[in-house]
Formats: C-alpha cells, sequence, structure tokens
C-alpha cells in the first residue's frame, strides 16, 4: 500500500515521500524499512530519529525526523487503525459444526459459526452474525445480541443479558456466581443463593479470565463501552458506567458504582458500596475505601488525592535523612527541640 494511500485513509498530513510501499506495522523499535510506526509517548521521541521505519505517526508539533510522517492529534487511534489495512485475523465462515450441542429450545440468528464442541442450552437466543468458537457454554436462558464474539473457552451464565458487538475473549465468564454468605448460628457460612443476572450493554469486551458475577437480586451491570482487561473481578450487584476501562488484576467488590469513564488501572480496588463518580482514575495498586467526586485522580492505599499522593511518596523517600537531622538536632540541644524550655 503506497504511503500516500494510507495517510489518506487515516487522515493524516504526510510529510515526505508518498510513493514509499508500506507494508506492515510495527513497534518504533523493532520496525524496518516498509513499516509504519508511531509516537505517542515523549519519552519514545529520540528513537524516532533513529527508527528503521519508512514513516511514523506523530503529533502536529513533532519535530522533523528523517523518515516520512503523518501528522494526526491521534496517533495511537491512527496506528490502531493502520493495524487493520495489514492483519487480517481468521475467517470463521457460517456453519454448526456437528459436534456443538444446540437445545432444541434455543434460537441463533443469521450467519452464525458455532464451532466443535460448543455448547448452547435451552432456552438461548442469540442475534446474527455470531461467531461461537469451540467449547463455548452458554447457559439456559441467556440473551445475546448481534454480532457476539465467543472466543474457546469462554461462558455465559443463565439468565444473563448481552447487548451487540459483545466481544469475550478466553475464558472470560459473565453471569459466575456473586460472592455471598450468611453465618448461621452455628458459626458456620451459608451461600446466599445469587439469584439475579448479568447485564451487558453494546459494544463490550472482556478480556481473559475475567469475572462478572451475577447479583444477589436485581443485576450486575456494565453499560455500553465498557472494556475489561485480564483477570478482572467485577463483585456481584455492581454498576460499571458506560466507556469505563478496567485494567488488569482491578476488583470491584460487591455493590460497587463506578460512573461513566471511570479507569481503573491495574490491581486497583474499590471496596463494596462505593461509589465513584463520572471520569475519576485509580492509579495502579491504589485501593478505594470511600465514594469519590467525579473527575478526581487516586492514588495509594487508602487512596487519596494524585498530587498529594505524589507530594507524599516524596517525603517518604526522604525519611531516613529527615530521621538523621532530627536525631542530629536532638544530640545537639539535649531534649526534643519542638519542646517549650518547660517541657510542653
Amino acid at each position: 500500500m503506497k504511503l500516500k494511500e494510507l495517510a489518506d485513509a487515516l487522515e493524516c498530513n504526510l510529510e515526505g515521500d508518498g510513493s514509499v510501499e508500506i507494508i506492515g506495522v510495527a513497534g518504533i523499535e523493532q520496525a524496518e524499512p516498509g513499516h509504519l510506526t508511531f509516537v505517542a509517548n515523549v519519552k519514545y521521541a529520540p528513537l524516532a530519529r533513529s527508527t528503521r521505519a519508512s514513516a511514523v505517526l506523530v503529533t502536529p508539533e513533532f519535530p522533523a525526523v528523517s523518515a516520512a510522517m503523518l501528522r494526526t492529534a491521534h496517533p495511537s487511534l491512527r496506528f490502531a487503525e493502520a493495524i487493520d489495512f495489514f492483519y487480517k485475523p481468521p475467517a470463521y465462515p457460517p456453519g454448526i459444526h456437528p459436534t456443538a450441542q444446540i437445545a432444541v429450545t434455543a434460537k441463533i440468528g443469521k450467519n452464525a459459526h458455532v464451532g466443535a464442541c460448543a455448547v448452547i442450552m435451552d432456552g438461548v437466543q442469540i442475534g446474527d452474525r455470531a461467531r461461537i468458537l469451540p467449547h463455548v457454554v452458554i447457559y439456559p436462558n441467556v440473551s445475546i445480541g448481534d454480532d457476539f464474539f465467543a472466543h474457546a473457552h469462554s461462558i455465559v451464565r443463565e439468565n444473563s443479558r448481552l447487548g451487540n458487538n459483545v466481544l469475550l475473549q478466553n475464558g472470560a465468564i459473565v453471569g459466575s456466581d456473586g460472592f455471598g454468605f450468611a453465618k448461621d448460628t452455628a458459626g458456620h457460612w451459608r451461600k446466599t443463593t445469587q439469584a439475579g443476572s448479568a447485564v451487558l450493554e453494546d459494544d463490550i469486551e472482556i478480556q481473559a479470565l475475567s469475572c462478572i458475577d451475577r447479583a444477589t437480586v436485581g443485576e450486575t451491570r456494565l453499560g455500553a463501552g465498557v472494556k475489561v482487561d485480564n483477570l478482572v473481578q467485577v463483585g456481584h450487584n455492581s454498576q460499571v458506567g458506560a466507556d469505563s476501562l478496567l485494567c488488569a488484576q482491578a476488583g470491584l467488590a460487591g455493590t460497587s458504582e463506578l460512573g461513566k469513564g471511570v479507569i481503573l488501572a491495574g490491581q486497583a480496588g474499590v471496596a463494596g458500596h462505593c461509589k465513584l463518580g463520572d471520569g475519576v482514575i485509580l492509579t495502579a495498586q491504589s485501593g478505594i475505601s470511600h465514594d469519590v467526586a467525579p473527575g478526581k485522580i487516586m492514588s495509594g492505599s487508602p487512596a487519596f488525592d494524585n498530587r498529594q499522593w505524589l507530594r507524599s511518596v516524596s517525603i517518604f523517600a526522604r525519611l531516613p535523612d529527615l530521621v538523621r537531622r532530627w536525631n542530629s538536632l536532638l544530640d545537639k540541644h539535649g531534649a526534643d527541640p519542638t519542646e517549650d524550655s518547660d517541657g510542653s
């Protein structure tokens, strides 16, 4: 594909030779001639001067380099779009494998692909163009919209409701039991029946080995456009607002409530019954045990305002030196220098 054609398709401003043939995309350090790469993070800017790539996606203000440049306000987004020009995923033509087990009461829309040993139980309804790969299991009375894509070994439990364009990666589970137990009079834990459902709205992706628990009663709900990374736990009765991101190993305890556009970075955790407002960001390995106002960035465990946390971490690193200075003052004055002469 000629670079000029690619620039036009990506709606970028081209600086350089548009006749160069682009054969693929690559990271900036691995790129070779014929590749398109990108720079979105300033720490990689020096690599743009030494990359072997034929062209680089950069921001409008990025300084000129020897490679051809495609200028855009959104290099990461345009690079993601460029991948689709060169990567061709496996095709799954319509058809049902003879080893698939589909209940007679199940209804599957047009042009579905159902792979080997997939199991679709009673009362299931699935829209058009589904791609259900081997060993997927869909429990009874599940409702799923159009363009469903379930990778091998993903599971949708009973009574779950999924919208259009939902993607489940390998081993993802939607509608598993919530973690509910009540102690009886003898001190033993008695399981609380999880009688509710899990609801996924449109354009949601659940990545590998993540669990979306169904509600005890009522529903666990993920809003449209939510993206869930690998190894994420969403507890029963939680509500996640539209276009939120839950990154790897993040966890929501039961009845957590997240607004729209919330980001939980890796290993972040939210205690039960907490409410995070729209646009909240919880940085990596942070833990929240209280409500958070919209737009806040929180860090630490227990988490507090990110700017204050950054200052606190800076001070923490200086504590050994501060202690030495304090002890020196004590040795010099023979007493706590902060006390008055009367010892108060």
